[in-house]
């Protein structure tokens, strides 16, 4: 394992690089599986590979949740936070769930918690909203 700041060999346990003091995982400079040098922003490594980002660990991975899934579940169970479960937004889906639940006497709350889910179903469908790993939807 390589520091991603200045490029220095690291422990695997090690939680800060010796040589720059910088926290593991921090940095865009160096390839944390070669050592070698990439340039900032850069998705993968030009010598190894490797994915540098999340975003193109998930592409790689083929760990992207879809964008279609997520936008029929919100339209269809919005009400329930399903889609926000599927995206992995447990504490904002667990909100939706109960309010949903607790006051489904009102009717008003449940349909505020349904257009919520359309309008959170429209920004799945323009690409707006993201997983909880801040990974793009497929």
């Amino acid at each position: 394992m390589f520091c991603k700041n200045c490029g220095a060999e690291m422990n695997d346990m090690a939680a800060v690089c010796v040589s720059c003091g910088t926290a593991k995982g921090v940095g865009e400079n160096y390839c944390p599986n070669c050592g070698a040098s990439t340039a900032p922003g850069a998705a993968v490594c030009l010598t190894c590979g490797v994915a540098l980002t999340q975003q193109a660990a998930a592409a790689v991975s083929g760990n992207q949740k879809s964008k279609t899934v997520a936008g029929i579940l919100a339209i269809l169970l919005g009400q329930l936070g399903i889609h926000n479960f599927y995206l992995g937004y447990t504490k904002k889906a667990i909100i939706q769930l109960l309010v949903t639940l607790l006051l489904s006497w009102t009717f008003i709350a449940p349909m505020g918690i349904w257009v919520w889910a359309v309008i959170e179903a429209v920004q799945i469908f323009q690409g707006k909203i993201n997983d909880a790993n801040d990974v793009p939807l497929a």
